[in-house]
């Protein structure tokens, strides 16, 4: 166990299989344990876009379907849910499932600025304990046919790994001219809130 983590700690849980997350949270000094939610994401948000939800009511729940489903499997251990949504003009982006797809989101980027709304849920013993959404904003400078598909040569697959088709702390830095907000938040997770709940909570070393 990572001398961060008191030897009487609850156990902590990431249901999801976001390599990204987990990375977050080790690097901090947290281990965790991962286990992949089954949720069916696509149904919770046609829902709540039916209702005229806000994003972040839809990040949110999304994380709160994927605690809420692992927890069920490990009691007495807090179990962490995640989401991120993207937002541009009122239009949300799911990750993009090909190449094609990718390099439609950045075409629709392209100039403008748009939202990255992070959200996490926390759950032990079947009760929702605690929860956390930030949100950040990303303005994309006018990107060429060129660039683009430069971009997505170099990115390889990694450009299907985030609901953006990017990621911040690589190459995707080329594509922005101005970053509003959390790093952390803009990487799929509002890490310092939840690592202040876990202190506060016995799991970590306060």
């Amino acid at each position: 166990m990572t001398k961060l983590q008191p030897e009487n700690g609850p156990p902590i849980v990431l249901a999801s299989q976001s390599a990204a997350r987990r990375k977050m949270l080790e690097d901090a000094g947290v281990h965790v344990e991962t286990f992949p939610a089954r949720v069916d994401e696509d149904e919770i948000k046609l829902a709540l876009r039916a209702e005229g939800a806000k994003v972040e009511d839809a990040a949110v729940k999304l994380a709160e379907a994927k605690a809420r489903r692992i927890a069920e499997k490990f009691p007495g251990a807090i179990v962490i849910g995640c989401d991120q949504m993207l937002d541009c003009n009122g239009v949300w982006f799911d990750k993009p499932v090909d190449r094609a797809h990718a390099a439609a989101h950045l075409r629709a980027f392209s100039g403008k600025t748009h939202r990255l709304v992070s959200a996490a849920v926390a759950y032990r013993n079947m009760v929702r304990v605690w929860h956390h959404v930030d949100s950040a904003k990303l303005t994309v400078r006018i990107l060429s046919d060129e660039f683009i598909e430069t971009y997505l040569d170099a990115a390889g697959d990694a450009a299907l790994g985030s609901v953006g088709a990017y990621q911040l702390e690589g190459l995707g830095a080329q594509l922005f001219t101005r970053v509003d907000g959390d790093y952390f938040t803009v990487l799929g997770m509002p890490l310092l809130p939840l690592l202040g709940f876990l202190r506060a909570n016995g799991a970590l070393v306060p």
